[in-house]
């Protein structure tokens, strides 16, 4: 299927405005750059009754958890949801708009951690943000109208690698009960070897190659530490008991193939999962729902599949 226009035109004009590309820049000088660019695009919103921000006690000191709730009359079942940017960029605000319509949709409080970012904070330092998260929230999601019976765990691209993480640290440590993990546009592989859509897609498409392998570097202390399945998911020696799964991927995107390759793994550990691909949409299309229409078709899709494992397990 050929890039959908909405998104070559929207790739044309980043590349027009000739921003310099984040591998190029120092942590926080990229982060200033994109975080502008955010800010502009976090829209439309879905209404929801509250947004409101918490402060928990972290193993790094205080974690902010945005927590977004829907309409209705509790308790709803819960949503944690772990924001992308390469482990390096972005706050649980440049997602108000994904976590607004996931939770609106899904009729789930959201909870979108905000967690320490590299290269300040190097792995497993997010994780374990993320794993006490999870923590808490089995203990006082009552506190802010959720059911602690009902827990899915969802992120994207370096957030969907996290929450694998989460899943795959969780089951090994026989943590709380997690229902099913939501996994868009994941990392799961290491860049060496490439993949084929590693390859084909760059540069030019939003996500580059340079600019994953930089993410790495300031993620990890070290090359070794990609041989940990915490750091990579597709190391993992076995995936069964992980909880139920859907993996979407776009067709325009580096990270497409080791999606697609996590997810057969999934089904051959024999874990139910549903793979969805976007063939015409590039990484990190959902954040651009102002633009391209298929990001809220996606997001519906997934609020659909929310519903029905909230319901059907709740």
């Amino acid at each position: 299927m050929t890039l959908d226009p909405k998104a070559k035109a929207l790739l044309t004009a980043i590349i027009a405005a000739g921003d310099p590309e984040v591998q190029f820049l120092p942590a926080s000088e990229a982060r200033a750059l994109i975080h502008s660019r955010y800010e502009k695009l976090n829209l439309p919103l879905k209404e929801v009754e509250t947004i409101t921000d918490k402060i928990i006690q972290g193993p790094g000191g205080d974690l902010l958890l945005r927590i977004y709730t829907p309409k209705g009359t509790g308790p709803f079942p819960v949503l944690l949801f772990i924001h992308g940017g390469g482990w390096v960029l972005f706050h649980p605000r440049h997602y108000d708009s994904v976590c607004t319509h996931l939770c609106a949709g899904a009729a789930c409080i959201v909870v979108s951690v905000d967690y320490r970012l590299s290269p300040e904070t190097k792995f497993p330092g997010a994780l374990d943000d993320c794993m006490e998260t999870l923590r808490w929230l089995s203990l006082h999601a009552g506190s802010v109208n959720g059911d602690p019976s009902r827990f899915i765990i969802s992120g994207d691209s370096a957030g969907g690698n996290l929450a694998a993480a989460v899943a795959l640290r969780n089951l090994t440590e026989n943590g709380p009960k997690i229902l099913a993990q939501v996994l868009i546009y994941p990392v799961t592989a290491w860049y060496d070897p490439p993949t084929e859509s590693f390859t084909a897609f760059a540069k030019g498409y939003s996500l580059t190659a340079e600019s994953l392998v930089w993410f790495w570097d300031h993620y990890l202390f070290n090359r070794e530490q990609s041989a940990n399945p915490y750091a990579v998911p597709m190391n993992a020696g076995d995936l069964s008991g992980l909880p139920e799964t859907m993996v979407l991927v776009s067709g325009y995107d580096p990270l497409r193939d080791e999606g697609i390759a996590y997810a057969e793994k999934l089904k051959d550990a024999g874990v139910k999962t549903t793979l969805l691909e976007y063939e015409s949409m590039i990484h990190g299309f959902l954040s651009y729902l102002g633009i391209l229409g298929q990001a809220e078709t996606a997001l519906a899709e997934i609020s659909i599949w929310l519903l029905k494992r909230f319901t059907l397990k709740g």
